[in-house]
């Protein structure tokens, strides 16, 4: 199922929760809403879903308007972060329910019971109810009971947040693979930049309820197009400085103060003329020691990572964050030279907070 969003716009009162967002989903792609907690990610998949009804705008799903259609008539499943099992009810009835209320036969409710259990993993647990099951039986069971229906479209809120950190992980995988696997349609709402990067084909990032971009997650990563964007997608998050622009001997130079500065490459020079203080970017990973080319900083703190010690230096009056490895065993005073990678490096306009490079 193909969908589009067609400048829709939720208000609640006076208040807008989602501002003329735009955005295409192709048949069988599996999209990301990601941004932190009450950007409005959420709201945009309930008005995809029905729950909500938009203030303007339009859902379209291939080529059909579907503003006005209940969420029984969209032909999707949905997967809660709460689980939303019934309590009372064994796993075989939380699965089968779907079609209970389409009132489908038995023997077809035991066969589709028993397909999506062994596709999920849970066969044996059809006689149990989920009071006497683990968070991540619970998330298959969900994901099992949204699949019965053979929708065209599914919809995730969240559906990971309540497990621990390694269950997450396969879980995860084990998403994926079965979107993959079925083709199905798949729009998946997260705070968390990991499950998106890893996760979806293209990602709307979304903050206060404007979207800030609709990319693939390498070009969100390496290229992002606003300042938001470069501070929230990233883990060690990116380094941002404020910089003044000068032109030296006949090239541009990102001044930082205290005597440290950088050439700045034709590749990376803004598309406009700028003159005076803006946002220097460079992730941790672009930053490394370098006793030759590298600039004079002592080390403040080492926090070691497993793979990576994350070090932190100063820069000026700045905090510098890279990363090394642990095989260096950097202490704190060490005295180094840092060298930025500057094919990586990014700017920003301090005002409009737009990419200088991309925007």
């Amino acid at each position: 199922m193909k969908i589009e969003l067609k400048n829709l716009t939720k208000k609640f009162g006076a208040v807008t929760a989602i501002s003329r967002i735009n955005l295409d989903i192709k048949d069988g792609e599996f999209v990301a809403f990601l941004g932190p907690s009450g950007c409005g990610k959420t709201t945009t998949l309930l008005m995809v879903a029905g729950i909500y009804k938009p203030t303007e705008g339009d859902i379209i799903f291939d080529e059909t308007r579907v503003n006005n259609f209940p969420p029984k008539d969209r032909d999707i499943g949905m997967v809660f972060q709460s689980y939303a099992l019934y309590p009372h009810m064994t796993v075989f009835q939380n699965l089968t329910y779907p079609l209970l209320l389409k009132k489908r036969p038995k023997k077809e409710m035991k066969r589709e019971a028993h397909y999506v259990s062994d596709m999920m993993g849970i066969e044996e647990l059809l006689n149990r109810k989920p009071g006497q099951l683990s968070g991540g039986q619970q998330q298959r069971v969900a994901l099992g009971r949204a699949l019965i229906k053979k929708p065209k479209l599914l919809l995730f809120d969240e559906p990971l947040s309540n497990l621990d950190a390694r269950l997450r992980i396969s879980m995860r995988g084990e998403i994926k693979k079965l979107q993959k696997d079925l083709g199905i349609t798949s729009i998946y709402v997260t705070h968390d930049q990991i499950e998106a990067l890893t996760m979806a084909d293209r990602i709307a990032v979304i903050k206060e309820g404007v979207l800030q971009a609709y990319t693939d997650p390498e070009d969100l990563h390496d290229r992002p197009k606003t300042l938001f964007i470069a501070e929230f997608i990233g883990n060690p998050p990116m380094n941002l400085f404020d910089v003044e622009i000068q032109s030296e001997g006949g090239k541009l130079v990102a001044n930082l103060g205290d005597g440290v500065k950088f050439v700045i490459l034709d590749s990376r020079k803004p598309k406009k003329t700028v003159k005076g203080r803006v946002r220097m970017g460079i992730r941790p990973q672009d930053i490394h020691i370098d006793s030759k080319e590298g600039f004079d900083t002592r080390v403040f703190l080492v926090e070691p990572m497993g793979r990576d010690d994350l070090v932190v230096c100063k820069a000026g009056n700045v905090d510098v964050h890279f990363l090394v490895d642990p095989i260096m065993r950097l202490k704190m005073e060490d005295s180094i030279k840092l060298r930025f990678d500057m094919k990586k490096s990014q700017f920003f306009d301090t005002e409009t907070e737009l990419s200088l490079l991309w925007a």
